[in-house]
């Protein structure tokens, strides 16, 4: 309560100076009576917007960045603009050597290719030949000291060949796979592409005519709103006003109950310290008492222990307060003689009634007006009904609806080819990646059974099953290799043809931009190509430009430039509305003059508060007593002191007479020296709370007292204005409604009717479906595969190396090395070559 006065006074002096001011400015405060609540239209335009396609994140995303490097490094040369421009306008004016200039690192590639298409069959042949006539080094044919290092060393060497063909050949089929799933989707956006972009171009007339008949949404809404004017204006002029009114009532509900709890302190205040004086009057004479009693025994001579001690603290035994000398307040009790008159908390509800009866008041005034209102409102703007009329572009739409029509018709056999020849490369590709799989699985077959071999075998010269088994999986996969080589360079090439350039002469200047200045550069495009004769359009339109308008959301309409030959303002023009709503509005009252704010019994209270000397009373002499103890020794301690002195002394006479004085002093404790230290704490609660409230009290007064004056003279004009504000801001909501219907027109008609969005979001589209979906895993398989082929040459040289040491050796009929400097020391029966 304390720190509710101090704040009370100047936040209600601030609060209602701010709203008063306010009132009297005649600010316009639409907040009471809300906004326009929004309206639900049933969108005209068919929904054609293209769900943007991304590729997800994974973890083939770096093998896709080093495709592309490699790619970077074929294709070193720029976007050839003029070999392009040539290959639209006139294909037999392309020059071959242009081509092939342009194409260089791709025909590097190509001789790469052809001298592995013509030298892997033509090692494998001679390699047959060799291998049937014996002359290729079957087996290994003399022991020596790095015979071991070397059977190792081949071992891993092809070991590690064999890992990273399995490397290439899993992340071949995977990306074959992800080639082949991501076709279907890719080849079925296409159709529904061209649907989308069809259907953004057609049936404009219609939808600008459904657009045309929701007008009857607002007016609805606005009718309905009229039938609860009065009420809801008359809300309003009360919301305004109990800015004012609430705070100021609040404040005299609030001062009302802390002038109750300042009465009821103060009258406890008089009441204790009169409780106070009789009862110092009676300890005083009893500490005396008690006092001569004990001096005589602790002076005794034959008293023991420290009675010197308890002597000084008997001697002690007085008065520490005296609330003789405190200030009278019989002066500010007489002031406030039948103070609270008034029962504030009934009056303040009383006037909050009368207050909350303004909108009743309010709404009795409307009856005559609702009825112009709504004739005026029931009207329908001319411009509304020839929105549709005159709409540019309607022929070139339908010509160009037609156009994209029969290109979706004639691409559905293309898309179903593309497809087929998808399945059938698929299928070669699982298949030579198979075979390349069945490579590595030989080699690693061959490499288990030949070390499975060489431990088991005891003597190099013998011929071992499992070794041999070994020997001959690796023959097996390096057989498999030359005769699948040719295949696999042929696939790795026919697919690196096609994706490359994709990659490079498409995606790459696609993404660059180059693709679309290549098609702003005038004569770069044949005329049956240009867009701005395919739309029937006056002025060229850059193609670039227009992708980016549209791709950060610029409307068709802004693109094509419409406004120029279509004035679309002009048919949204709702002025007509206002100034009626407005002269009708002119005739509001409303009346105040039943709002007292402070009854007169109320007022006398708090005048006689305001002159009665509270916060005069000096309660610092009051806290001065209060601080002090009521005895100034502890009766306590000295009755413990005696009990302990009483058990200490040799004459059992004296310890007798302590005893009972400890006991004495106790009781005094108790009757006497404990009810005054309640009265004490009772006192000091009522003082301290009149200290620090009598003041604030005081200041509450005045304020209150001034801004009740203030406001009940100035209530009737500020209500009169507030009523003209109010009606604003309701004409303001209700026009908001038709605002909100030319902005959802507005919108409809220049970013959803005619929006070009989902023309960016089809280019967009098909970058990521030919680039991102198709191009990527198709270039990441032949590189693959690439890698897969390559490596097939040291793993031929490598299985065919490692399998001579999986074979018996042949031993020399003499040895020119003695049995102590060979690797290992066994007998062994000296061979002839067989």
């Amino acid at each position: 309560m304390r720190h509710a006065l101090a704040l009370l006074a100047p936040l209600l002096g601030l609060g209602l100076g701010l709203s008063l001011s306010q009132l009297a400015a005649g600010a316009t405060d639409c907040k009471s009576l809300g906004p326009a609540e929004p309206l639900t239209f049933t969108p005209a335009a068919r929904a054609r917007w293209l769900a943007p396609r991304v590729r997800a994140p994974g973890l083939l995303d770096s093998l896709y960045g080093t495709v592309h490097r490699f790619l970077s490094v074929v294709q070193l040369n720029p976007f050839p603009s003029e070999l392009v421009k040539a290959l639209l306008s006139e294909l037999a004016s392309v020059k071959v050597n242009e081509v092939v200039r342009y194409e260089a690192g791709y025909v590097v590639c190509a001789v790469v290719a052809g001298l592995y298409l013509l030298l892997m069959p033509t090692a494998g042949l001679c390699f047959c030949w060799c291998r049937c006539r014996r002359r290729c080094g079957g087996r290994v044919k003399t022991e020596h000291k790095a015979l071991a290092f070397e059977c190792a060393s081949l071992m891993v060497v092809l070991l590690l060949t064999t890992l990273l063909l399995l490397i290439g050949v899993v992340c071949a089929l995977v990306t074959n796979q992800r080639t082949h799933e991501q076709m279907g989707p890719s080849v079925e956006a296409v159709p529904e592409t061209l649907l989308s972009l069809r259907g953004l171009v057609s049936d404009v007339p219609q939808e600008l005519q459904a657009v045309a008949q929701q007008f009857s949404l607002p007016q609805e809404r606005v009718s309905e709103e009229l039938d609860g004017v009065g009420v809801s204006i008359g809300s309003a002029v009360h919301t305004q006003l109990r800015s004012a009114v609430y705070p100021l009532l609040a404040a005299v509900g609030s001062l009302g109950q802390a002038l109750q709890v300042s009465m009821h302190h103060l009258q406890a205040l008089n009441a204790t310290v009169v409780e106070l004086q009789a009862g110092q009057q009676d300890l005083e004479s009893a500490l005396q008492q008690q006092r001569d009693r004990l001096l005589q025994l602790l002076q005794e001579a034959g008293c023991q222990g420290d009675c010197a001690g308890a002597l000084s603290r008997a001697r002690a035994l007085e008065l520490g307060a005296d609330f003789s000398q405190v200030p009278s307040v019989d002066h500010v009790l007489h002031q406030l003689k039948g103070v609270p008159e008034a029962n504030f908390s009934s009056m303040v509800q009383e006037e909050n009634s009368t207050f909350n009866a303004l909108p009743t008041v309010a709404a009795m005034q409307m009856s005559s007006v609702v009825q112009e209102l709504k004739k005026a409102v029931a009207q329908q703007p001319e411009g509304l009904r020839t929105l549709a009329e005159g709409f540019p572009g309607s022929e070139a739409a339908s010509r160009w609806a037609q156009a994209l029509q029969e290109v979706e018709e004639s691409s559905r056999p293309y898309l179903q080819e593309v497809q087929r020849y998808e399945t059938y490369r698929w299928i070669v590709g699982c298949v030579l990646c198979s075979v390349v799989l069945l490579v590595a699985l030989c080699n690693l077959l061959g490499l288990n059974l030949g070390i499975w071999g060489l431990s088991a075998r005891e003597d190099p010269s013998q011929p071992e099953a499992k070794g041999e088994a070994g020997a001959h999986f690796l023959m097996a996969g390096v057989g498999l290799s030359f005769l699948f080589a040719a295949p696999l360079i042929l696939l790795v090439f026919a697919t690196f043809l096609v994706g490359g350039n994709v990659q490079t002469l498409v995606c790459q200047s696609w993404e660059s931009g180059e693709l679309f200045e290549f098609a702003d550069t005038p004569g770069n495009l044949p005329p049956s190509m240009n867009l701005s004769h395919l739309l029937g359009l006056r002025k060229n339109i850059s193609i670039h430009q227009a992708y980016r308008q549209c791709k950060e959301g610029a409307a068709l309409w802004t693109v094509l430039q419409l406004n120029d030959s279509y004035d679309l303002e002009e048919h949204l023009d709702i002025s007509q509305y206002t100034n009626k709503l407005w002269q009708e509005l002119q005739s509001l009252k409303v009346d105040t003059q039943s709002l007292d704010l402070l009854s007169s019994a109320a007022r006398r209270d708090l005048e006689a508060l305001q002159s009665s000397g509270l916060q005069r009373v000096h309660y610092p002499d009051f806290l001065v007593q209060i601080q002090r103890p009521v005895v100034k020794t502890s009766t306590e301690q000295l009755a413990q002191e005696l009990e302990g002195l009483a058990q200490a002394q040799g004459n059992s006479v004296l310890g007798q007479r302590l005893q009972e004085e400890a006991h004495g002093l106790r009781n005094l404790h108790q009757e006497k020296v404990v009810p005054q230290q309640s009265l004490v704490a009772k006192l000091n609660l009522s003082v301290r709370a009149l200290e620090s409230s009598a003041p604030n009290l005081q200041l509450e007064t005045s304020d209150v007292l001034a801004n009740v004056t203030y406001l009940k003279g100035e209530l009737p004009a500020w209500a009169t204005r507030i009523l003209r504000n109010v009606s604003e801001c309701f004409l303001a909501r209700e026009m908001g409604y038709f605002s909100q219907y030319v902005a959802w027109v507005r919108e409809e008609v220049t970013q959803r009717i005619a929006t070009c969005q989902p023309l960016s979001g089809a280019v967009d589209n098909s970058r990521v479906i030919l680039c991102d979906m198709v191009a990527d895993p198709w270039n990441a398989f032949w590189f693959c595969l690439a890698w897969c082929t390559f490596f097939l040459i040291p793993s031929i040289i490598f299985a065919v190396k490692t399998s001579k040491y999986f074979r018996p050796i042949r031993k020399r009929l003499s040895s020119t090395s003695s049995e102590e400097t060979q690797l290992f020391h066994i007998p062994r029966v000296t061979s002839l070559k067989l």
